[in-house]
């Protein structure tokens, strides 16, 4: 009688397959916030907006005043107009625009839940908020700027031979369209910080359209000694005055409108980071 014996192999074991190790770096959020940016239908249409606002009601302005220019139906806000306060007339419309794109850009995350992903893939919280403000406020910087100079050049061309007719060389023209662009990115920046803080694109959007639109009304509405002394610190006169190519004595400087509303961005990302890392999602 035979005996059969069975072995029995054990199965080698398969080798560990090498995975690329991926590091969380300030390069690599910034990508994916500048994709994401860009990959949204809302960016385009309202980046395009603002641009349109800007040049837009630029060229509105310049050729009402055009139009208006030694009538006796002048309008008085018109009258003492330059080239370049007409040309960034529409600087008001065009903050809007681009304040409303930077809530979105961080309370839209909230909003459909995506903010989850984001975080699990960055725990640090903080490097998230910053590459967004950064990425969003170099955008917003660089087509209001494109904005305003187009306006300006199509602009001065048409009020060119009358009292607000100016270049590019005259003092001040270049520094108040650098100025305009900086204070349109920086709206876009509290835009994003407002977003990140109310975590709602509704109340976003509303503290947003009070602080640069509403509160200025009101203010207006206080005795005028109190007025003088909160009115040029408001934020959209404060940045009023890093644009403004002459300024009276109630209004600040170019450079203390410039300190004042870098203030009111410093002050508004604080407060989106406290929250950031201080609250659940």
């Amino acid at each position: 009688m035979s005996t059969v014996t069975e072995t029995t192999e054990t199965p080698r074991s398969a080798p560990p397959v090498a995975r690329p190790a991926y590091r969380v770096t300030g390069r690599r959020v910034l990508s994916s916030e500048w994709a994401k940016l860009w990959s949204l239908r809302s960016t385009w249409i309202t980046l395009g907006l603002g641009l349109l606002f800007l040049v837009a009601f630029g060229l509105i302005a310049s050729s009402r005043y055009k139009s208006g220019i030694g009538s006796a139906h002048m309008d008085p806000d018109f009258a003492d107009s330059t080239a370049v306060s007409l040309s960034l007339f529409g600087t008001n419309f065009a903050q809007l625009a681009l304040g409303v794109l930077g809530v979105l850009v961080t309370a839209g995350e909230y909003s459909t839940g995506m903010i989850r992903s984001t975080l699990a893939a960055v725990p640090r919280r903080l490097p998230v908020l910053w590459s967004k403000a950064a990425v969003f406020g170099l955008v917003a910087l660089l087509v209001a700027t494109v904005g305003g100079f187009v306006a300006f050049l199509i602009g001065s061309g048409i009020v060119s031979g009358t009292p607000a007719a100016m270049g590019l060389s005259h003092p001040g023209v270049l520094r108040s369209l650098l100025g305009a662009g900086l204070y349109l990115g920086l709206v876009g920046v509290i835009g994003t910080a407002l977003g990140a803080l109310l975590r709602s694109v509704a109340g976003g959007i509303s503290v947003l359209v009070a602080a640069l639109m509403l509160i200025p009304g009101l203010i207006s509405l206080l005795p005028s000694s109190w007025r003088d002394d909160i009115g040029p610190y408001l934020p959209s006169n404060a940045g009023d005055s890093m644009f403004a190519l002459t300024h009276d004595s109630t209004a600040l400087s170019p450079t203390a409108g410039l300190v004042v509303f870098l203030g009111w961005t410093a002050l508004a990302l604080a407060g989106a980071a406290y929250r950031l890392v201080r609250s659940d999602v």
